[in-house]
C-alpha cells in the first residue's frame, strides 16, 4: 500500500522564530521533509502550492467550552471543533463544566468517547477539582489528561473550590498541571450587591468590569500564586485580565522551566469597556472585559514573555440567553472560528510579529502542556498545519459564522486574513472554504 503522500510547495514557513521560503513533505500523518525546495518524487502526491502564504503549526487552542455533555443546545463537541478546524485551530483541551462535570474518571472517559466520534479537530480534556473529589484526582492518569481544572473564588456551573484546606492538599498530592480561574467571590457578591441596590436586576452591563472588578481578580490570582510558590505546584492562571496582575508573573526562566504560568483570551486583547455600548452583553465575560489601560498592559505582558499563551476560553451561549438582562445574561461566547485571524489583525495594526503570535498559539501551549509531537514544523512530528493568506479580506457575518449559536462578538468585523487550509494529522481537512470531512483527529497523549 502506497504511503499518503501530501507537498506543500511555496509556502512562507514560520516556527521557532524565524519565516523561511520552502516546502514540507508529508507522508501518511507525519511531517518527512522541510527544505528550501523539494521536487515531486512520483504521480501520488498531492500537491498544494502555497503561493507564498504563510504555512504556521496547528493552533492549540488550551481552553475551550464546547458544552456537551448536558448543554448541548448551545454547542456540541461535532459542531464546534468544525469550526475550530475553520479557525486553523487542530487541537483544543476543554474543560469540565459540562453537565455532568467532568469530576470522575468515568465522565471523563465519557467525554474522550463523545470526541473519539464526533470530534474534528485533536482533542484533550481537563479533569474537574472539587471540594470533594481528591480521591477521583489522584487516579488521574498524566499522560492521558491534559490536566486539573479548578475554579478558585468563582465559578460557573457550581465548580467551586474554596475550602482552604482542601486546595492545599490538591496543590501538594497532585503531579497535574493545575489551570485556575481566579475570581473573588465575596469582592463580586458586594460589589453586585451594591448595583442592584440602585439598579435592581437590570443592571447596565458597562459597570460589569466594576462587579467582576480588577481586585478580584488580583485577590484570587495572588493567593492562588501564593500556594503555588508554598506548595511547589505547577500552576498556570487562566485568562489574566487586568495591568494588577501581570506584576505577579516572570519573564525570567524559559517557559519550560516555570512553575507559573499566565495566559491572556483573545477578547481581553481585543475590546475593552470602551465596547460595551456597542456590544453589550456580547462581550460579557468572566473574567470581565476591561479598560483600554488593562488591555495595554496585557499585550506589554504578552511581548515581554510575563504571559505565556493565548487562547480562545471559547464559551458559546446562544442569542436568546445572552438577550437577557445583566444578572440573567450568561457570560461567554463564541471565538475559535475568528481568533488566529483576529491575531493576524493585529500583527497587520503593528501589535504583534507573526513569529511571537505562532510562539504563543501553537508552540507554548505545546511546551506547557507537554503535548507530544505537535505544535512545531519539524520533521518527525504530526503534520497539523495551516495555511493563512494575509490579504484576502472577508467580513464576519450570519452566512459565515459556523458556531451552533449562530452569533459572534466579532460580526461585521472586517479581517484582511483567512485560513486556505488546515491539515490535520497529514489529512486535508478544510480547504478554501470548505471541508473536506475526511476523519482525521487523534486524542492528544503526553510527554510527561
Amino acid at each position: 500500500m502506497h504511503k499518503k503522500t501530501l507537498l506543500i510547495k511555496n509556502a512562507r514557513i514560520v516556527n521557532e522564530g524565524t519565516i523561511f521560503e520552502g516546502d514540507v513533505l508529508i507522508e501518511d500523518q507525519i511531517i518527512k521533509e522541510i527544505s528550501s525546495s523539494i521536487s515531486v518524487k512520483n504521480s501520488n502526491v498531492t500537491l498544494i502550492d502555497a503561493e507564498n502564504n504563510y504555512l504556521i503549526p496547528g493552533v492549540i487552542d488550551d481552553q475551550v467550552h464546547f458544552r456537551e455533555p448536558g448543554l448541548t443546545h448551545k454547542a456540541t463537541i461535532e459542531t464546534e471543533s468544525r469550526a475550530a478546524i475553520a479557525g486553523g485551530i487542530t487541537s483544543f483541551i476543554e474543560m469540565p463544566n459540562t453537565n455532568p462535570q467532568a469530576t470522575t474518571i468515568d465522565k471523563l472517559e465519557a467525554k474522550f468517547q463523545i470526541a473519539q466520534k464526533t470530534s474534528s479537530a485533536n482533542y484533550s480534556f481537563m479533569f474537574g477539582g472539587t471540594n470533594d473529589n481528591l480521591d477521583e484526582i489522584l487516579k488521574v492518569d498524566p499522560l492521558k489528561v491534559a490536566g486539573l481544572k479548578l475554579f478558585l473564588g468563582s465559578s460557573t456551573g457550581n465548580m467551586l473550590v474554596d475550602n482552604p484546606e482542601v486546595l492545599e492538599k490538591i496543590f501538594k498530592s497532585t503531579d497535574l498541571l493545575i489551570s485556575v480561574h481566579c475570581e473573588d467571590e465575596d469582592t463580586i457578591k458586594q460589589n453586585t450587591a451594591r448595583y442592584m441596590v440602585t439598579y435592581g436586576d437590570d443592571i447596565p452591563v458597562k459597570f460589569h468590569p466594576e462587579i467582576r472588578s480588577a481586585e478580584a481578580c488580583y485577590i484570587s490570582s495572588s493567593k492562588a500564586i501564593a500556594l503555588a510558590k508554598k506548595t511547589g505546584a505547577r500552576l498556570h492562571v487562566f485568562h489574566l485580565s487586568t495591568a494588577k496582575e501581570t506584576a505577579l508573573f516572570s519573564n525570567k526562566k524559559a517557559l519550560k522551566d516555570k512553575k507559573i504560568t499566565a495566559e491572556v483570551c483573545i477578547h481581553h486583547l481585543w475590546f475593552s469597556d470602551e465596547d460595551y455600548d456597542k456590544k453589550g452583553t456580547l462581550i460579557k465575560w468572566n473574567p470581565a472585559v476591561k479598560s483600554a489601560k488593562d488591555r495595554a498592559a496585557l499585550w506589554k505582558a504578552l511581548l515581554n514573555d510575563k504571559i505565556d499563551v493565548i487562547a480562545t476560553d471559547h464559551a458559546p451561549h446562544t442569542l436568546e440567553e445572552k438577550s437577557n438582562n445583566y444578572t440573567k445574561a450568561p457570560s461567554g461566547g463564541p471565538l475559535v472560528q475568528h481568533g488566529l485571524v483576529a491575531m493576524m489583525e493585529a500583527h497587520h495594526n503593528g501589535k504583534i510579529s507573526i513569529e511571537k503570535m505562532v510562539e504563543k498559539m501553537c508552540h507554548n501551549p505545546a511546551i506547557l502542556f507537554q503535548i507530544e509531537k505537535r505544535g512545531y514544523i519539524r520533521e518527525g512530528y504530526f503534520a497539523d498545519l495551516v495555511l493563512i493568506n494575509p490579504n484576502n479580506p472577508w467580513t464576519v457575518n450570519k452566512d459565515n459564522i459556523l458556531y451552533k449559536c449562530g452569533w459572534s462578538p466579532f460580526e461585521s468585523s472586517t479581517f484582511k486574513s483567512r485560513v486556505t487550509h488546515t491539515i490535520l494529522n497529514g489529512t486535508i481537512v478544510y480547504e478554501n472554504g470548505n471541508f473536506t470531512n475526511q476523519k482525521a483527529a487523534m486524542r492528544l497523549t503526553f510527554n510527561r
